[in-house]
């Protein structure tokens, strides 16, 4: 299984974000297990290294972005993915721009807390819990 990591489950699992990191770090040893394929989209690498930055300063959030980088694929952020955002009428850019780059990436799902913010997804949209219990259930690939 392929899915694309929201920034929101990311910032959850850096920030030990309580009670969101419990789940989302169990999917982020399950991608550095090898049970789940993970994708970041582009704009979440800039992101996160902008909060981390601010945060816990230069050298420890450029350490954030190597250790997510060595874990997660990155999903292209480009023309054709932010033409087809502005195609999809989601309510939320960001979030359109995510589906898209997950589409475009061979993503089968994205994991998102905000999973009504995806209602016109056309891949499958998971809650962390929700995935987690999925990708436990048995293999998937």
């Amino acid at each position: 299984m392929r899915v694309l990591f929201d920034t929101n489950v990311v910032l959850d699992v850096l920030l030990d974000r309580q009670p969101h990191a419990a789940a989302a770090t169990q999917l982020f040893e399950r991608v550095a297990q090898r049970r789940l394929q993970g994708l970041l989209g582009a704009t979440t690498v800039t992101t996160i290294h902008y909060l981390a930055e601010k945060a816990v300063g230069r050298r420890r959030a450029r350490g954030h972005l190597e250790t997510l980088l060595g874990l997660f694929e990155v999903a292209a952020v480009d023309r054709a993915v932010l033409s087809g955002a502005l195609e999809l009428g989601f309510g939320d850019f960001e979030d359109a721009v995510l589906h898209e780059a997950a589409a475009q990436a061979g993503a089968t799902g994205i994991v998102t807390r905000d999973v009504g913010g995806f209602g016109t997804s056309r891949l499958t949209v998971y809650a962390p819990e929700e995935l987690l219990t999925l990708v436990e259930a048995g293999p998937h690939g």
